[in-house]
C-alpha cells in the first residue's frame, strides 16, 4: 500500500503555552509517520500567533506550520481552515487529524488511529481513548441525539433513564476497539477521501455539535465511526471555552443545538426534541426543589432554553450557511482540499 500521508491539526485560542504543550506531545506522536502539522490561531487577538511562530522558528520544526486565521469562526471554521492548508508542497493529505490544543497524545496514539484506519476503508472517523490528567477515563462516545433521548437527559430520574437506556446520548468507554454513533472532536483522525464526498466541518456552528453533524454525514454516506482503544490521549477539557466554569449558558450553545436537530430532522423534530427536554427539566426541578437541591442546570438555563426556542422558530427555520472554502476569507493558506460545500 501506498505511504498514508497526515496532516495534524492543532487549534488554539489564547492557549499559547498550552498549545505548544500539545504541539510538543503531538510531534513525538508523529514520528515515522509520512506527514506534518498545522497550528491554526483562531483570531486570538493577544499575542499567541507570535509566541508560537517564534517558538516553532527557534525550535527548527520544519515539520510544523503556524498559520493565523482572519476570523474566530468557532471550533469547525478553525479546523477547516488547517485542514485546507493541506501538506506544505501544496498536496492533498490522505487523512487529516484534529487534535484539541488542551490535548496530549501518547507516544503511539497517532499511530494506532492511523493503522485503524488503514485497515479499515469504510472507516471515517477514528478517535481516541481519552482520559484525564487524574488517569480516569472521560466518556467522548456517543450515540446521536434525540428526542427521547432530550426527554432522559434533561430528567436525569434512574428508572426513566433505564427505560430509556437505548436512546442515552453518552455511552459507556468501550473496553474493545470498534463503531461507536460519534465521539468527541478532542483528537479525531478522519479520511479525507469521506471529506471530499460529505464535505468538512458546518460553520454555522459557533461551537458544540459540530463534530456529531459531521459524524452523522459521514454514517448517512456510509462510513463508520470507531473508537480505537489503542490510542490513548490525555485531555485537560475546556480550557479555551471554560465550560465548567459557566455560570450561564452561551447562546451559541442553544443555536448549536436548534440548528443540528432542523438541519439534520427538520423543523418539527426540532419542536418535538425541545418541548421533550423542557418537559424533562421541569420534571427534574420539581423532584429536585421537593428534595431540598438546586437543579442540575446552569442557573436559568430552562427559561433560556423556552426564550431561545421561541425566537428562532418564531423567525423560521435558519439558513444553513455552507462553509466558504475561499482562504482568503480566513487568511493566507492555499486550499489543497477539494471539498463540496453542503
Amino acid at each position: 500500500m501506498p505511504t498514508p500521508r497526515l496532516l495534524t491539526v492543532i487549534l488554539n485560542y489564547r492557549t499559547a503555552a498550552m498549545t505548544l504543550r500539545s504541539l510538543a506531545a503531538a510531534r513525538i506522536a508523529m514520528e515515522g509517520i509520512t506527514g506534518e502539522i498545522v497550528v491554526v490561531d483562531n483570531a486570538s487577538g493577544d499575542g499567541s500567533f507570535e509566541t508560537m511562530r517564534d517558538h516553532v522558528a527557534a525550535q527548527g520544526w520544519t515539520d510544523v506550520r503556524v498559520l493565523a486565521s482572519a476570523v474566530n469562526g468557532g471550533f469547525g471554521a478553525g479546523n477547516n481552515f488547517g485542514f485546507l492548508a493541506g501538506l506544505s508542497d501544496g498536496s492533498t493529505p490522505d487523512y487529516v487529524y484534529a487534535l484539541n490544543s488542551d490535548a496530549f497524545p501518547e507516544a503511539d496514539a497517532i499511530r494506532a488511529l492511523l493503522s485503524h484506519m488503514q485497515a479499515h476503508p469504510k472507516t471515517g472517523f477514528a478517535g481516541s481513548h481519552i482520559i484525564g490528567e487524574d488517569g480516569e477515563t472521560h466518556l467522548t462516545n456517543f450515540r446521536f441525539p434525540s428526542i427521547a433521548s432530550e426527554f432522559e437527559g434533561a430528567l436525569r430520574f434512574g428508572p426513566i433513564s433505564r427505560l430509556l437506556a437505548h436512546k442515552r446520548v453518552p455511552v459507556e468507554t468501550p473496553t474493545v476497539t470498534g463503531p461507536v454513533e460519534w465521539t468527541a472532536g478532542a483528537s479525531l483522525m478522519m479520511r479525507v477521501d469521506m471529506l471530499q464526498e460529505i464535505a468538512l466541518f458546518d460553520e454555522s456552528f459557533f461551537l458544540y455539535f459540530e463534530e456529531t453533524d459531521l459524524c452523522l454525514r459521514g454514517a448517512r454516506a456510509g462510513y463508520a465511526c470507531d473508537f480505537v482503544c489503542e490510542s490513548r490521549v490525555t485531555h485537560i477539557g475546556s480550557v479555551s471555552t471554560g465550560m465548567g466554569r459557566w455560570q450561564e449558558t452561551p447562546g451559541y450553545w442553544f443555536d448549536s443545538r436548534l440548528h443540528y436537530f432542523t438541519k439534520n430532522h427538520g423543523v418539527g423534530t426540532a419542536v418535538l426534541a425541545t418541548l421533550a427536554h423542557i418537559a424533562g427539566g421541569v420534571l427534574h426541578r420539581l423532584r429536585q426543589y421537593a428534595r431540598g437541591q438546586k437543579p442540575a442546570d446552569p442557573p436559568k438555563f430552562l427559561r433560556h432554553m423556552i426564550r431561545h426556542a421561541c425566537t428562532k422558530l418564531w423567525q423560521g427555520r435558519r439558513a444553513v450557511r455552507s462553509p466558504d472554502f475561499t482562504p482568503s476569507a480566513r487568511g493566507s493558506a492555499p486550499a489543497a482540499i477539494s471539498v463540496p460545500s453542503e
